[in-house]
């Protein structure tokens, strides 16, 4: 019996584009169900009732919900082309690094991109020193897991994207290529692949939509 998948998403969302990453690097068909979060529907209420937010992945009627919980699911199901390493130290350390850039370097962009004046300022530091500890642990490496791409670069695969739309919309300068050499290097390598390069949202609509959200309102 074929897999039956579906992917609830939005058309701009960074983490539903970790999900359709992993799927299609992992060779797996899915059908795509895109919502409007102004009006969800009925579908996503039904399969995500805890949280009602995208991504949803739903596997033969099953739904699992948060992205970096539905990349461990991806990979716990299907082990073609694998997204983890093998090793159990390697392993969780994938996931620290996960986690750490949602915890850490996620919240403080956000921080940076959605506040004005001193609270803006006083926020780019705790960016640089979050991007300095992506830069270390980049060090020699291609990709986070070597020569492919693996669990942490699907994670930190928005920046590679988002971090120019958000220098355009806050001119501020985030990444440097003097500064920060491996990530500007990574950044050049992820989007190098055909499955990363061929699923980009469209820059104008996300600069415009990142400008409404920092207009006076």
């Amino acid at each position: 019996m074929a897999d039956d998948l579906k992917v609830f998403r939005t058309w701009s969302s960074r983490f539903a584009l970790r999900i359709i990453w992993a799927l299609q690097l992992k060779g797996l068909d899915y059908e795509t169900i895109f919502e409007d979060l102004s009006q969800k529907s009925p579908l996503l209420l039904q399969y995500n009732p805890t949280y009602k937010k995208i991504p949803v992945l739903v596997h033969n009627g099953k739904p699992i919900s948060e992205s970096l919980v539905i990349l461990e699911y991806i990979e716990d199901t299907w082990k073609q082309n694998p997204l983890l390493p093998e090793d159990p130290y390697e392993r969780a350390m994938a996931r620290f690094w996960a986690k750490f850039i949602d915890d850490k370097l996620l919240k403080s962009v956000n921080n940076v991109l959605f506040t004005e004046g001193k609270e803006q300022e006083e926020g780019i530091p705790k960016v640089m020193e979050n991007l300095k500890y992506i830069e270390k642990e980049l060090e020699g490496k291609k990709f986070f897991g070597g020569a492919t791409i693996g669990f942490t670069d699907i994670a930190l695969g928005w920046t590679a994207n988002l971090l120019g739309v958000f220098e355009e919309v806050t001119g501020i300068k985030f990444i440097d290529a003097q500064k920060f050499p491996q990530i500007s290097e990574w950044m050049h390598n992820f989007c190098d692949v055909p499955v990363i390069k061929a699923n980009w949202p469209p820059r104008d609509k996300l600069v415009t939509k990142y400008q409404a959200y920092r207009a006076p309102k």
